[in-house]
């Protein structure tokens, strides 16, 4: 049996009751608390607190909270309730801060691109801009040949333009754009319990044989930064949240544990 700290039941009760909220109380709470791009007309600065609290379903929340309670307790009972709550939170923000970085980063080149190709609205720049920034798009390679065949058409050239600059602008301004979940926060628990205790031996399923902790985390930090860098298209995971979380949590427990001994 798990067991499950104080601080730990908190935050699994306030997550459920935050879920339960979104699909049935409250419905505009996902939008109003997600977090959304800096500049985007539904960001505001409280979502780099909210959005750590809100999940896309069941499935998401219980993944998460499933990560809190194996690897919170030893923790909360290492630092106590408050620094434990503390270092929940800052890695939830840091990792939102590091996503909108990286997020602002990607809008800034998309915008870039899109005035590019205002500046050669050829076939292959449409074709070439759709396929680099929006790799799950479809339904644009009609126009892109049509293009390539007659580059001088005004009517090809203006269709273009369009649909260049209403995928730009439909991503600064959906609504369903903003991230949730409390991953970036428990990703800087598994650096914790990592550093701290390094060589206890965890089940993952759906291994047979038991992993030591910081092989789990090194195997986690390695993947989450290969997908982050190689996204393939449908993948709607915020792997630098995650990746944030961890290099939030390795600070934050590198100024808190030094000189401390580590528990093998």
């Amino acid at each position: 049996m798990f067991n499950i700290t104080p601080t730990v039941r908190n935050l699994l009760i306030a997550n459920v009751l935050f879920l339960v909220a979104q699909q049935s109380l409250l419905p505009l709470l996902t939008q109003v608390g997600s977090l959304y791009p800096i500049g985007s007309p539904y960001f505001y600065p409280w979502q780099f607190f909210t959005y750590m609290f809100l999940h896309g379903g069941w499935g998401h929340l219980f993944s998460n909270m499933l990560g809190l309670i194996v690897f919170g307790p030893l923790l909360e009972q290492r630092w106590g309730a408050s620094r434990f709550l503390m270092f929940w939170l800052i890695c939830g923000v840091g990792a939102g801060l590091l996503y909108e970085g990286v997020r602002g980063y990607e809008l800034h080149r998309m915008e870039v691109a899109r005035q590019e190709f205002h500046q050669s609205p050829t076939g292959p720049e449409y074709e070439q801009f759709f396929r680099k920034s929006f790799p799950d798009a479809s339904g644009y390679e009609p126009l892109a040949r049509a293009m390539a065949q007659d580059p001088k058409n005004p009517e090809y050239i203006a269709a273009a333009e369009h649909n260049v600059d209403k995928a730009v602008s439909d991503t600064w301004n959906s609504p369903h754009g903003g991230m949730l979940g409390a991953s970036g926060a428990l990703f800087g628990l598994i650096f914790a319990f990592a550093y701290l205790f390094p060589n206890t031996q965890l089940l993952l399923f759906p291994f047979p044989f038991p992993i030591a902790a910081k092989y789990l985390a090194f195997g986690y930090t390695m993947l989450e930064l290969y997908q982050g860098v190689h996204r393939v298209p449908g993948d709607n995971v915020a792997h630098f949240a995650h990746l944030g979380g961890l290099l939030i949590g390795f600070i934050v427990v590198r100024y808190w544990e030094g000189g401390r001994e580590r528990f093998y």
